[in-house]
Parts: structure tokens; C-alpha cells; sequence
């Protein structure tokens, strides 16, 4: 067990010690710190109401936004959307909170897909690199089995997206609390839903979206990561993966009238289409047919990995 994490623990030195991944963590920091002083600049985000006067405040602002909808059609669409919104605290007797930190982590999920970006590159060249630099024979030499050397990479990339979407998570946060304050440690909003408005917490809003994008993430970087190993070859695994990625769910809409697109990947990636009153893309899938789906390309994904490592003679490179 001490050998295998000592595996892990230089992976990772050789992931954080090149200066393209701390490249990364900037970018995506530059990122984060972009959208806060865009959502800033651009939107209403004091959402202040008076303890006494908010009701009236509502009442006024619904007023203003029907008002514009008179002046300009364009409008009506986002209008009705805020009025319903503003006419669910009022019903329920709720008073608006102003947009906080935790609102802007929660907004931030649509960041993992750059997680996800990220982490293809890293799983793509962390097995094909020792072939192209020539450094496999080194590591192959070593009193270690070709499965243990094959899982502790894969673990590394694991940890390099998990410790990546932390980063996210908690340096939103950061950026959130100086731009924006924060609303206390359980704020709720009002969220539309599929069945209409409803009061959620924030922080469920956060555990669930990162969740169910964590799926997403951890399958590309799988598949990735088996592209790597069977071809040796990093530039192809990033353009297969993105593409895959990009395209996806445009592959599953296009062959959607099929009998067997169900049984496609990117049908079952996204498994939030299961909840909240929400429709499965295909009528007679389920949450337990794409769970068990995922775990079958899972397997096969890191079955074909460990074939092709543990079988390939290297004796010629």
C-alpha cells in the first residue's frame, strides 16, 4: 500500500510540478474572477429590500418590468419570468435576499465543463507522454507490476480533477464573498423548476449540480485516459475527448428516434435529467438503466486501458 501511494504521490509531482498546469489553475481563476466583476458591472445583484417595505418594493418593481413589456415586446419573455418570481415571494410571504457568494458557486457549475477540459488534457498525456519522451522503460523497470503502475496514474487523474473542482468550489466562494457578501452559511433562493417556482437551499443547489457534472467529468477523463494508453498518442485523446464532449449531446438528439440511442454514452452522462420533475432525453430510460449503463462503459473503458498496458511489448521503444 506504501509503494502504490508513494505511485500516486510522484504523479502528481510530475502532473503540479509543469508549469501548464499552473497555467491552468490561472486561467481558470482569471475566469472566475471575470464573471464576478461581469455579473458585477451588469447585473442587478444588490437585491437589497428594507425589512418593512419589501413587499411594496416587489410591488413596484413588478409594476416598472410591465411597464417595459408594454414599451418594448422583446422584453416580455425575461419580464414575465421575473414577475412570476417576484409574485412567488409575495404569495408565500418570503423576503428576497440580496445575490451572495453561495449564488455565485452555484452559478459557477457550468465551470466544470473547463474542469472537464482540463482534466482530458492531463489524462491524455499522463500514460502517452512516458512513450513519446521515452521514459516508459524507466518505469517499467522498477519492482512494480504494470497494474499498479497503470492505476496509480489513473488515480492521479482522479485526484487532479477532484483537487481542480475544489478549486472551483472554494475559490468562487472567495471571489463571491469580496464581490458580493454572503447571505449567512444555509441561504434559500427561489429557483424555477421544471414544476414552477420553488424555495430551495443553495447549498443542495451546489451538492447536487456538482454532482451530477462530476459524472460528466469523470467519464471523459476516463475515456481519455483509455485513448491515451491504447494509441500512446495525447494529441489524439484530447481531440477525440473534446469533440465527444462538445458534440455529445448532439449526437444523442440526432439518433434520438433510434431504438438503441439510449444505450449511447451521452444519454446517460447527464443523470440530473432524472430529477426535479425533469424528462429523461429518451421516453422509457431511467435513472437505473443510465446508472447501470455508466458503470458497463466505465468498466469497459478501464478493462480496454489495462489490456493494452499490461499486454504491449516495449521492448522496441
Amino acid at each position: 500500500m506504501g509503494n502504490f501511494l508513494n505511485l500516486i504521490n510522484n504523479e502528481l509531482i510530475k502532473t503540479y510540478i509543469r508549469k501548464s498546469t499552473w497555467a491552468m489553475y490561472i486561467i481558470l481563476a482569471g475566469i472566475i474572477i471575470g464573471l464576478a466583476f461581469l455579473t458585477n458591472t451588469f447585473d442587478d445583484t444588490s437585491g437589497k429590500y428594507t425589512e418593512d417595505n419589501w413587499r411594496q418594493e416587489l410591488q413596484a418593481e413588478n409594476e416598472q418590468l410591465t411597464k417595459e413589456m408594454e414599451q418594448d415586446e422583446f422584453m416580455e419573455g425575461m419580464n414575465t419570468s421575473l414577475i412570476a418570481e417576484n409574485n412567488y415571494y409575495l404569495e408565500n410571504d418570503i423576503q428576497p435576499k440580496g445575490y451572495d457568494a453561495w449564488q455565485f458557486v452555484m452559478e459557477n457549475q457550468l465551470l466544470l465543463s473547463v474542469v472537464s477540459l482540463l482534466t482530458i488534457i492531463i489524462a491524455a498525456g499522463i500514460v502517452a507522454n512516458e512513450f513519446r519522451w521515452g521514459t516508459i522503460k524507466l518505469l517499467l523497470i522498477r519492482p512494480i507490476t504494470r497494474t499498479k503502475m497503470l492505476l496509480a496514474k489513473y488515480t492521479s487523474v482522479l485526484l487532479f480533477a477532484l483537487f481542480t473542482l475544489l478549486f472551483v468550489l472554494v475559490f468562487s466562494w472567495i471571489i463571491g464573498a469580496v464581490f458580493f457578501g454572503v447571505n449567512g452559511f444555509d441561504p434559500h433562493v427561489v429557483l424555477e423548476k421544471s414544476g414552477g417556482f420553488e424555495y430551495v437551499s443553495v447549498i443542495n443547489e451546489i451538492v447536487s449540480g456538482y454532482g451530477f457534472k462530476l459524472v460528466n467529468l469523470v467519464m471523459m477523463a476516463t475515456f481519455a485516459f483509455m485513448i491515451s494508453t491504447i494509441f500512446r498518442n495525447s494529441a489524439l485523446a484530447i481531440g477525440t475527448a473534446i469533440f465527444l464532449m462538445m458534440a455529445g449531446n448532439q449526437i444523442v438528439v440526432f439518433f434520438a428516434e433510434r431504438s438503441w440511442a439510449k444505450y449511447i454514452l451521452f444519454a446517460n452522462t447527464d443523470l440530473s435529467q432524472y430529477v426535479n420533475g425533469n424528462s429523461p432525453w429518451i421516453e422509457d430510460m431511467t435513472l437505473g438503466f443510465s446508472v447501470i449503463m455508466l458503470v458497463i462503459y466505465y468498466v469497459i473503458f478501464l478493462f480496454l486501458s489495462w489490456i493494452f498496458f499490461t499486454k504491449r511489448d516495449v521492448a522496441g521503444q
